[in-house]
C-alpha cells in the first residue's frame, strides 16, 4: 500500500528545482517555434507587415524616374481653317518681275486654305520624367518606414501573446494529464480496500456495509476519471489549435518545465514591451506627417525628356523625329491657410497618440506589478498544497493501518482517501498555476526570446 501513496506522489509533485535549460528548449521552446511557423492568426500578421514592406518600397520607387510610351492618332475633317493669301501678297510682285525680265520665269500663286485640326497625324514619343526635389515623396518615404516598423512591433505582440497562451495551455493538458493518473491512482487504493472489506467480511471482522461503500466510491472515481479524460482531451485539442496540428495529436509532457524559475527571471521592467514600440513609431510617423504638411513651402522640382515622333503614320524620318526636354518647377506660394490648418490636426493626432502612449505605458505597469502578485500567490498557494498533500498521506498511512487492525470506521478511512485524492489534485492544480503565472509575468516584462525561436 504504501507503494500506491509513493506513486501516487511521485505523478504529482515532479518539481524539480534546478531545471535543464536543455530540456525546455526540446519540448516547449519547440513547440512554440513550431506555432510561431504554423498558427495561422500569426501568418496573417506577417502578411499585415508584408504589406508595409511593399509600401516602403514603393515610397522609395517614386525618387525612380518614369518611363511612359504614349502615341495618338489624328484623323480630321472641316472646323476651323485658316486662309493664307499667298497669291495676292506674291502674283503681283512676280507679274512685274516678269515684265521686267521679259519673262514667264515667275508663275501665279493660288491663295491657300489649311485646316486647323491635323489629319492624318501620327504623334508617339517615349517620355522620361523624374522629381528632383519633391519634400512631399521624402517625408513619405520616412512616414512608411515608421509604419513598418509599427507593424513589426505589432507581429512581436500578437507573438508574445501567442506565447502565454501556448504555455498556460501546454500546463493546462499537463495538469489534466495529471488529475488522471491521480483518479487512477485513488482507484487503485479503493481496488485494495474493497481487497481488504472482501478478507474482513470473509473473516467475519466485517459487515458488508464497508464493502458496499467502497463499490460505490469505486463508481463515483471512474466517472470522475471519465471527466477528467474529457478534460485532457479538450485541452489537448485547444492545444494542437493553437499549433495548427491535428487536434488528436500527441504532446510530449516533460516535468522537469514544472520547476520554479528564479527570483531574478521576474526583475525586468515594461521598457521592452513591444506595445511601447508601436506607439513611438507611431508618434514618430506623425511628426514626420506634421513636417510633411509643412513642406508645402519646399518648391517641387521636376524633370522630362520627350524622345518621339510626329507626322503621317507611313514617316518616320529625320523630319518626323524630335526630342523636348523640360523641368518643372512649382512653388506653392498661398493657399488661403489650408495648409496651416492641416499642420495644426496633425499635431493635435501627435497630442493624442502621445498621451495614449503614457496611458498604455501606465497599464502595462498596472499589469506587471498584478502579473507578479498573482506569480508569488501561486507560489505561497503550491508551497501550501505541497503541505497539505504530505500532511494527507501520512494521515492516510495510519488511517489504514489502524483500519487493518479493526480500530476504525470505514467512513473514516473513505475520509483520509478523499483528502488525500483532493490533495494530490490540488497540488497538481497550483503547480500548473505556478507556471501558468509565470508566463502571465513573461508576457508582462516582455522577457521570452521571441526572436530565437523564429
Amino acid at each position: 500500500m504504501s507503494t500506491l501513496i509513493t506513486k501516487g506522489a511521485l505523478l504529482i509533485s515532479a518539481v524539480v528545482m534546478s531545471f535543464s535549460a536543455r530540456a525546455q528548449q526540446s519540448v516547449l521552446d519547440n513547440y512554440i517555434r513550431e506555432a510561431f511557423q504554423s498558427n495561422k492568426s500569426l501568418k496573417e500578421q506577417y502578411i499585415q507587415l508584408d504589406r508595409s514592406l511593399y509600401a516602403l518600397k514603393e515610397a522609395k520607387a517614386l525618387f525612380s524616374p518614369d518611363v511612359s510610351l504614349l502615341s495618338s492618332y489624328v484623323k480630321s475633317a472641316g472646323g476651323r481653317t485658316i486662309d493664307l493669301p499667298l497669291g495676292d501678297m506674291m502674283n503681283p510682285v512676280y507679274s512685274t518681275l516678269n515684265q521686267l525680265t521679259n519673262s514667264h520665269h515667275f508663275g501665279t500663286l493660288n491663295n491657300e486654305k489649311f485646316q486647323l485640326n491635323p489629319d492624318n497625324f501620327l504623334d508617339t514619343k517615349l517620355r522620361t520624367s523624374m522629381p528632383l526635389i519633391n519634400a512631399e515623396i521624402y517625408y513619405n518615404q520616412q512616414i512608411k518606414k515608421e509604419q513598418l516598423s509599427q507593424q513589426q512591433a505589432a507581429v512581436n505582440v500578437f507573438k508574445r501573446q501567442l506565447v502565454q497562451e501556448v504555455k498556460a495551455a501546454y500546463f493546462q493538458y499537463y495538469q489534466a494529464t495529471q488529475a488522471v493518473a491521480i483518479y487512477n491512482s485513488a482507484l487503485s487504493l479503493i481496488h485494495e480496500n474493497i481487497r481488504i472489506n472482501e478478507s474482513l467480511v470473509r473473516n467475519g471482522v466485517r459487515n458488508n456495509t464497508a464493502l458496499y461503500r467502497s463499490r460505490t466510491e469505486k463508481e463515483k472515481t471512474e466517472a470522475s476519471i471519465n471527466e477528467a479524460i474529457n478534460a485532457r482531451e479538450n485541452a489537448k485539442a485547444y492545444f494542437n489549435f493553437l499549433l495548427n496540428r491535428g487536434l488528436q495529436d500527441s504532446i510530449q509532457l516533460d516535468s522537469s518545465l514544472l520547476a520554479i524559475p528564479a527570483e531574478q527571471a521576474i526583475a525586468a521592467d515594461v521598457s521592452g514591451r513591444e506595445e511601447l514600440q508601436q506607439f513611438k513609431h507611431a508618434v514618430s510617423a506623425l511628426q514626420l506627417n506634421t513636417k510633411l504638411q509643412r513642406s508645402y513651402l519646399v518648391p517641387k522640382l521636376n524633370t522630362f525628356l520627350d524622345l518621339g515622333s510626329q507626322g503621317a503614320p507611313e514617316r518616320f524620318d529625320n523630319s518626323t523625329r524630335y526630342y523636348f526636354f523640360g523641368v518643372n518647377l512649382e512653388w506653392n506660394i498661398f493657399n488661403f491657410h489650408k495648409s496651416r490648418y492641416r499642420i495644426k490636426q496633425a499635431e493635435t493626432n501627435m497630442q493624442s497618440v502621445a498621451m495614449q502612449a503614457s496611458q498604455t505605458e501606465d497599464q502595462l505597469r498596472l499589469q506587471l506589478q498584478q502579473a507578479r502578485n498573482n506569480y508569488s500567490t501561486a507560489i505561497r498557494n503550491y508551497n501550501s498544497a505541497k503541505s497539505q498533500l504530505e500532511f494527507a498521506e501520512r494521515y492516510y498511512r495510519d488511517q489504514l493501518k489502524t483500519y487493518k487492525e479493526g480500530q476504525l470506521l470505514y467512513l473514516e478511512l473513505l475520509d483520509a482517501q478523499n483528502q488525500l485524492t483532493t490533495a494530490r489534485l490540488q497540488t497538481s492544480v497550483t503547480q500548473a498555476a505556478v507556471q501558468t503565472a509565470y508566463a502571465g509575468v513573461e508576457r508582462a516584462q516582455a522577457s521570452y526570446p521571441i526572436n530565437d525561436n523564429k
